[in-house]
C-alpha cells in the first residue's frame, strides 16, 4: 500500500523529473497535456519506490536503548523485514508488465534499487558498529542511487514510443551522480541523524576527517570532467536548455553562482555521530515539551 507521505515525498521528485527530462524526450513541461497524459504512471512508480525506500530507512534507525519508542521502533522494522525489498518490488514489476512498459533494461534498473537499499543497510549499519567500509561499495552506491530517475526515463521511451538513446543516457548518469553529491552535502547532518546514507559520512570513515574533504573534491572534478565531455555530444538546443534547467534549480535551492550545480560547499565533519545524533534528539524533545 502506498502511503500518503511516499506521494508528498515523490512530489518534489516528480516536478523536477519533467522539468529536467522532458527535455529529451522532446516534450514541453509548461503543456499541462504533455504532463498529465504520462502522470499516473510516472506518479505511481515513484510514489512505490518511495514507500519502499521508507521500508528501508526504519531498518536504519538508531533508537538509545533508554528511549521509550525503541519497542515500538523495533515492532515496525521487524513487520517491515518480513518480506524481503525484493518481493515487495513484484507488483510494480507485474503492474508496468501489464502495461506494456517493462523492459530488461528497465527490470535491471529496478533491479539497482534493491542493490542500493542493500548497500545502504551494509554501509551505515557498518558505520554505527564502527567497522570498516569499502571505497568500491560506497562508489557503487552512490552511482545506484539515482536509480528511479532512470527508471522514468526508460518508462518516459516506452510510452513515447522512443528507442532509447544511449547518449542521453549517459550524460543524465554523470549529471545524477554530481546531483547526488550536492544533495548529499546539503542534508549531511541530516543523514548523520538518520543514520542513512551519505557520500561525505563514508569518505569521512574510509579516508578520516582530513583528507574526506580532498578525496571527494577530487571525484567532483573528474566527474565534471565527464560530464563536460559529454555535453559537448549533445544536440546545442538539448544541452543549452538543461543548462539552463540546472541553473534554475541551482537558484531555487538558493546556492547562486556561476556554475550550474551551484558552489561545492563541503560541511564541517562530524567526529562523533553518536553524539551528535543523541544531541539533536535531545534538542528535538525539549522543542516538543516546550511546545506542550
Amino acid at each position: 500500500m502506498i502511503g500518503f507521505d511516499a506521494m508528498m515525498r515523490a512530489n518534489s521528485t516528480l516536478e523536477d523529473f519533467c522539468r529536467s527530462y522532458f527535455i529529451f524526450h522532446g516534450l514541453d513541461v509548461n503543456r499541462p497535456h504533455s504532463v498529465f497524459k504520462f502522470l499516473p504512471f510516472l506518479s505511481f512508480t515513484e510514489s512505490y519506490i518511495y514507500q519502499l525506500d521508507a521500508s528501508n530507512e526504519d531498518s536504519l534507525l538508531l533508537v538509545p536503548e533508554n528511549n521509550s519508542s525503541s519497542t515500538v521502533l523495533e515492532r515496525k522494522i521487524q513487520g517491515s523485514s518480513q518480506m524481503s525489498l525484493s518481493d515487495m518490488l513484484d507488483p510494480l514489476d507485474n503492474l508496468l508488465q501489464c502495461q506494456g512498459l517493462m523492459t530488461d533494461q528497465l527490470r535491471n534498473e529496478l533491479k539497482s534499487g534493491i542493490q542500493y537499499w542493500s548497500l545502504e543497510r551494509k554501509l551505515c549499519q557498518a558505520l554505527s558498529r564502527k567497522d570498516k567500509i569499502s571505497i568500491e561499495d560506497v562508489m557503487e552506491a552512490i552511482h545506484l542511487k539515482s536509480f528511479d530517475y532512470r527508471v522514468l526515463n526508460l518508462m518516459m521511451y516506452r510510452l513515447t514510443g522512443q528507442q532509447v538513446n544511449d547518449l542521453h543516457m549517459e550524460f543524465l548518469s554523470v549529471s545524477e551522480f554530481l546531483v547526488e553529491i550536492c544533495d548529499d552535502l546539503y542534508d549531511y547532518e541530516d543523514d548523520v541523524v538518520n543514520n542513512t546514507f551519505n557520500i561525505l559520512r563514508m569518505f569521512a570513515a574510509i579516508y578520516g576527517p582530513l583528507d574526506a574533504p580532498k578525496m571527494l573534491a577530487k571525484c567532483i572534478g573528474e566527474a565534471e570532467e565527464k560530464y563536460e565531455s559529454f555535453s559537448k555530444k549533445l544536440d546545442p538546443s538539448i544541452s543549452r536548455s538543461y543548462w539552463r534547467r540546472c541553473e534554475e534549480a541551482t537558484k531555487e535551492g538558493g546556492k547562486i553562482s556561476g556554475d550550474a550545480y551551484g558552489t561545492w560547499n563541503i560541511p564541517p565533519l562530524i567526529g562523533d555521530e553518536e553524539s551528535f545524533r543523541l544531541d539533536r534528539l535531545n534538542r528535538g524533545d525539549a522543542s516538543a515539551m516546550a511546545i506542550r
